[in-house]
């Protein structure tokens, strides 16, 4: 709709219907996860048994709370160990791939930008299983000719990180590559003209200014890292990241306490949104 342009009063009222709609139907089922993270019962459904912070900070069976659950924590900071490796290394090969393909013509470079687009197009099941074959199909050949075994190369960490970075690194191209782009190089000159060399005027004018887009790529990477289930679990080994922990969980029977895990989640997914939004504002 045109605001600038009258609309029916029918129409004015189904679009507002329709918007309201919209979002009770992406925001109900977070409220529900949210609501039963605290009823006092050991089941996250009806009825309503009462209120009770023991899915957070309880420490005794059967209503242990995430705050005491050693293996739930323990998935937590493997999750964070994952996404801040993905998330350096996505932001150090997305701000060379943004100046790569910003400053540089060469030979063949539409096609090179394609094949880094890929992976994005991929489904993430189907690249955790493709870098899960590729990579043990290199280990089983070093093992039959060298008896050489290379752990790196099976179900683990070290896969997890590689099988994120293979299509975080693109988002985090796509990012700051749009931010280099509004940049007048003209600073650049400036400063080469009053001696300083290209490096020094990178680092001094062109870094500072892609500041916040680093940042924000680098908040998009850890929350994409984080949640990320299809490639992890194809790829995880016996440290499970916390979405493969809570996947495990689930089989075996939900309780509220993979809805704390889940309101926690929403709550430091929220702030780190927030903190993007502002040094995007900032910049």
């Amino acid at each position: 709709m045109t605001p600038s342009i009258p609309q029916p009063r029918i129409v004015t009222l189904a679009y507002t219907g329709y918007v309201i709609a919209f979002f009770v139907f992406l925001a109900l089922p977070l409220v529900v996860v949210a609501v039963f993270a605290f009823n006092d019962s050991q089941f996250p459904s009806l009825p309503w048994e009462g209120f009770t912070w023991n899915w957070f900070f309880g420490s005794e069976r059967p209503m242990i709370g995430v705050f005491h659950e050693r293996s739930i924590l323990r998935a937590i900071g493997t999750s964070a160990f994952v996404a801040v490796l993905v998330s350096i290394l996505s932001v150090a090969v997305g701000l060379s791939n943004a100046f790569l393909f910003n400053r540089y013509r060469f030979r063949g470079q539409e096609i090179l930008y394609i094949f880094m687009l890929l992976p994005l197009v991929i489904p993430g099941i189907v690249l955790g299983i493709s870098i899960l074959v590729f990579s043990s199909r290199i280990a089983n050949g070093m093992w039959d000719l060298a008896q050489w075994d290379i752990e790196a190369l099976r179900p683990g960490l070290t896969l997890v990180v590689l099988g994120q970075f293979s299509f975080i690194a693109t988002i985090s191209t796509l990012v700051i590559a749009a931010r280099l782009q509004k940049f007048d190089r003209t600073l650049e000159e400036a400063a080469m003209n009053l001696g300083a060399n290209r490096i020094t005027a990178v680092r001094t004018i062109t870094l500072p200014y892609l500041g916040p887009a680093m940042i924000g790529a680098f908040v998009v990477a850890f929350l994409m890292s984080f949640e990320n289930f299809n490639t992890t679990l194809m790829l995880v080994g016996s440290d499970a990241p916390l979405t493969i922990a809570m996947f495990d969980r689930l089989k075996e029977g939900s309780t509220p306490l993979l809805n704390a895990v889940s309101l926690l989640l929403m709550l430091g997914s929220s702030c780190l949104a927030l903190v993007m939004i502002a040094f995007q504002r900032k910049g």
